[in-house]
């Protein structure tokens, strides 16, 4: 018999004439299948300021990112996980470009419910409004988030409105015949409870309907009280039915997927099969993998098998896969999805057949200039892209970067990975930590100060450092540094010194780069990454040389022709 599933209905009215662009945008989406098992169903609501420039395009972009990215995350991640981790960053990338716009910005309130078994999640911020009515029973579930300033009210949190996101989370069952009323901060001062209540059960058939009653109603009460009335929307949501109830079923939180056991060469999992074990540490074990059905060769990244019951490193290991996910490049390895349901808790990334750059290095001590400057490059842009996805890396070094037979460079493991966040310095540097420090990391991990993409910063130009000189920049490695003083007396040794080729601009950078004092390194990772092209100095060394030769060559044929007017005096 086939399990039964959750099922709803809903309705939408908007009002907005086409004399002033809408500021609000809403949406129910309700995916199929093992979707919307896993994931639920979303109804959004969002709001930005009638100051706005790009309003609309700020409702727009919190709803569409919204429910691309959260059904994009990991099926196994429990809803809070999911919708918590989108917001943020929808949040970072919304308040980073908002610098960019004048007279506007991607501020917008929003109230995000997701409904999934026989309970609903709602994540709010600003003020927007949200209602249950259950029975007879009209009950505000969000709580109004906005400051008074010079006679107008704003929204004191929002999307968008700060690096730090504070989200409000409300976690309540479902009955069958709730109903979820989501609309603007416009409404206020038109309708009470008791009005909402009898438009919407007067005719609960039609939801669409519903929501047109409420709007003419809010736009004839503003109209006799004064108020602006162009700017209403409504969205209903009713549950006709929910799924069956399963006492007995284990928690979802990790979506019941066991650890893997131990593998060795020659075992099977899941239609794949192991070709060689690649790493075993305390938190993680790798594999290289065959895929039996497409021939494809993988590498499989599964949890400790000892580490099965400890969720807090779980919840950061099913971070890993969304993370490498959300960033597109060559540079950095890719995730390999599976074409049938997993049966374990794993993620696959694409095979690489190369060697890290700590042997590349070993095997090639002749190697030029111009070819270890190729794979700086190729380096920087991986972090590069990394930092643009507000991903922190945490464990750059020689054995993390891959050089394939062609000189392409991919940057690898993703165990210490973190999103930049404002209120994150502390979860990275523990996170960072208890993967392991390395002789690269910089100094901030092992003295408890703050860390951020200046800490990639450093790692990468210790990295790029070790690439030209075979040699780390300082005699003690910062990961063994104990307090600030041992951090003072930090001196670094210049590259020139063990590699005559390194250009001075180029010294020069390294040791911005690689400065003790974060704040001191370069404000861009961009602009250490423009000093990594070919040497500037040899450059203008060749042009002066080119420019020097000419001169060299007619003051050559002057001198013959001197010598040739004095043998002429000499001999008459």
């Amino acid at each position: 018999m086939a399990e039964q599933a959750l099922s709803l209905s809903y309705g939408q009215a908007f009002v907005a004439p086409e004399r002033r662009r809408h500021r609000s945008s809403m949406s129910v989406q309700v995916p199929e299948g093992n979707t919307l098992r896993s994931k639920g169903v979303c109804a959004l609501i969002s709001d930005s300021t009638w100051r706005n420039a790009i309003a609309k395009q700020a409702g727009d972009l919190s709803v569409r990112g919204f429910l691309a990215d959260y059904y994009s995350t990991p099926e196994h991640w429990d809803v809070k996980t999911s919708a918590t981790r989108v917001l943020r960053a929808l949040n970072s990338w919304s308040y980073s470009q908002s610098g960019y716009i004048e007279g506007g910005s991607y501020v917008s309130s929003m109230s995000a419910m997701v409904l999934r078994d026989r309970e609903a999640h709602l994540f709010h911020m600003g003020d927007t409004l949200v209602f249950r009515l259950r029975g007879a029973e009209f009950e505000q579930l969000t709580r109004d988030h906005v400051t008074d300033l010079g006679g107008y009210r704003y929204p004191s949190r929002a999307l968008g409105l700060d690096g730090n996101l504070d989200i409000d989370y409300v976690r309540t069952p479902l009955k069958q015949g709730d109903l979820f009323l989501f609309t603007t901060r416009a409404v206020r001062g038109t309708l009470m409870p008791s009005d909402y209540v009898q438009l919407i059960r007067s005719d609960v058939s039609d939801l669409d309907a519903a929501c047109e009653r409420l709007a003419e109603a809010a736009q004839t009460r503003a109209a006799e009280r004064g108020y602006g009335g162009d700017q209403f929307c409504f969205q209903l949501v009713r549950i006709d039915r929910l799924p069956e109830e399963e006492p007995d079923r284990p928690l979802r939180h990790y979506g019941n997927l066991p650890v893997p056991p131990e593998l060795s060469a020659g075992d099977r999992l899941d239609g794949l099969e192991v070709q060689a074990v690649l790493s075993k540490t305390a938190q993680a074990r790798v594999y290289r993998m065959r895929d039996l059905r497409s021939e494809r060769e993988m590498v499989l990244k599964a949890p400790s098998p000892e580490l099965s019951s400890r969720n807090a490193y779980l919840e950061h290991f099913l971070l890993q896969q969304w993370v490498v996910e959300r960033v597109n490049s060559p540079f950095v390895a890719r995730v390999v999805e599976l074409s049938r349901p997993r049966q374990h808790l794993y993620y696959l990334m694409e095979y690489i057949n190369g060697t890290t750059l700590a042997d590349w290095g070993h095997r090639h001590p002749q190697a030029s200039l111009a070819q270890r400057l190729d794979i700086a490059r190729q380096l920087a842009k991986a972090v590069q892209a990394l930092h643009r996805r507000d991903v922190l890396h945490q464990q750059i070094h020689p054995g993390n970067v891959l050089i394939d037979a062609h000189g392409q460079v991919v940057l690898t493991d993703f165990s210490a990975c973190h999103l930049r966040e404002v209120d994150g310095h502390k979860k990275a540097r523990e996170l960072a930590r208890q993967v392991g420090l390395s002789e690269h990391s910089a100094p901030e991990y092992a003295l408890d100060t703050d860390v951020g993409r200046r800490s990639d910063q450093y790692a990468l130009a210790s990295t790029i450092y070790w690439l030209l000189t075979g040699s780390l920049p300082y005699a003690q490695a910062p990961n063994q540094l104990r307090t600030h003083t041992d951090l003072e007396r930090m001196s670094y040794r210049s590259a020139r010194t063990r590699n005559p080729e390194v250009s001075s601009e180029l010294d020069d950078a390294l040791r911005r780069a690689l400065d003790p004092q974060r704040a001191l390194r370069f404000r861009r990772l961009a602009e250490f990454a423009y000093a990594l092209r070919e040497p500037r100095k040899a450059a203008r060394d060749d042009e002066g040389h080119a420019r020097r030769e000419p001169a060299i060559f007619w003051q050559g044929i002057a001198g013959i022709l001197l010598l040739l007017l004095l043998l002429s005096w000499l001999l008459k």
